[in-house]
C-alpha cells in the first residue's frame, strides 16, 4: 500500500464492521481518484460485492470509521449513528492555545455546495506545548452533528485551525511544524465513537489509539503519552 498503515477491523458483528483507517487513505471513491479505497479494503477483508459506510473521515484523518454489513441493516445502523447516546471524539493539534474548553455552535452543510445546517461541538484543551515557531495544543472534540469537514472547520472559526489542514490551515505553521517535528499528516485522529447497537439496544463504544505518525511528532513537541489516548 505504498508504505501506508494497512487499515484494521476492530468489531465486527451481523450488522456492524468497525475499522481503524490511516491518515492519507481516502474512504470512497467518489471523493477521490485514488487506485485503492477504505471501501475497497472492506471488500476484500468480507468477500463483499458491496460495502456500507455509515461514517465519513477525511483522506487525511485517521481511526476509526463504521461500516454497515448489509444494505437492510445500513438505514437502521445510520438512524442509530444519529441519534442522542451517539457520541463522536476527536483528537488534534492546533494552533495557539485554546481555552480550556468551550462549545462552538456554527452551521455548516452537510456537502459541499449544500445549504448550512445546525452544527455544535464542544472541545476541550488537553495540553500546551511550547513548541516553535508558536505554541501548539492538543485538543478533544466532540461533535453532535456531521456536518461537511466539520472539526476542521470549527477550529478555524475559533482561531485555532488543525494543523497539517492544507485547506483551513496556515501553510507556513504546517510547513514550519513538518521540518521542525517530522508531522507529515494532517493531525486530526477520530479517537471513539459510540453508538446504540440497533439489534442488542446496548451503548457500543469502539476507540483506537493514536497512531505512531502522529504519536512521535507529538512527542518530539514535549507532549506526553498519558494525553495522547
Amino acid at each position: 500500500m505504498n508504505g501506508m498503515r494497512e487499515p484494521e477491523v476492530i468489531f465486527q458483528d451481523d450488522w456492524i464492521l468497525a475499522v481503524n483507517k490511516p491518515s492519507g487513505m481516502a474512504v470512497h471513491r467518489g471523493w477521490a481518484r485514488d487506485r485503492f479505497v477504505l471501501v475497497d479494503w472492506v471488500k476484500s477483508v468480507t468477500e463483499a460485492a458491496t460495502a456500507y459506510p455509515l461514517g465519513r473521515l477525511d483522506r487525511g484523518t485517521s481511526g476509526v470509521v463504521l461500516f454497515a454489513q448489509t444494505r437492510e441493516g445500513a438505514s437502521l445502523c445510520q438512524a442509530a449513528l444519529e441519534g442522542a447516546l451517539s457520541t463522536k471524539r476527536y483528537l488534534a493539534l492546533v494552533r495557539g492555545t485554546p481555552p480550556d474548553k468551550g462549545v462552538i455552535d456554527h452551521p455548516l452543510p452537510r456537502k459541499e455546495g449544500g445549504p448550512r445546517m445546525p452544527a455544535l461541538s464542544r472541545y476541550q484543551t488537553l495540553a500546551t506545548a511550547e513548541t516553535e515557531p508558536r505554541h501548539l495544543s492538543w485538543v478533544e472534540v466532540v461533535i453532535e452533528s456531521g456536518r461537511l469537514h466539520q472539526v476542521r472547520r470549527h477550529m478555524k472559526h475559533i482561531n485555532h485551525p488543525i494543523i497539517g489542514d492544507s485547506n483551513y490551515g496556515r501553510t507556513e505553521l504546517n510547513r514550519a511544524v513538518r521540518d521542525r517535528y517530522g508531522l507529515q499528516r494532517l493531525a486530526l485522529h477520530a479517537s471513539s465513537l459510540s453508538l446504540v447497537h440497533p439489534e442488542s439496544g446496548e451503548e457500543i463504544c469502539f476507540s483506537v489509539p493514536v497512531p505512531d505518525d502522529l504519536a512521535t511528532p507529538l512527542r518530539r513537541m514535549g507532549f506526553s503519552g498519558d494525553i495522547l489516548g
